[in-house]
């Protein structure tokens, strides 16, 4: 999920039309415009911009 806006120990993301609230304390260094995997409601991991890119685009055309 793209990190949208940023406060504190907590982001809005968004994946498509889905945007959510998560606990961002487990993952240091975040900013907005950066992609996070997401489990649970907590950024577990970093995940680089242009494979985080190519696995949305392989999920909007699975649907």
């Amino acid at each position: 999920m793209k990190i949208v806006q940023m406060s504190g120990e907590f982001a809005t993301v968004e994946s498509g039309r889905l945007r959510r609230s998560v606990n961002i304390q487990m993952v240091a260094g975040l900013k907005a415009g950066d992609y996070v995997l997401v489990h649970a409601g907590f950024a577990i991991e970093k995940v680089d911009p242009r494979k985080a890119r190519q696995t949305l685009q392989i999920i909007d055309e699975i649907r």
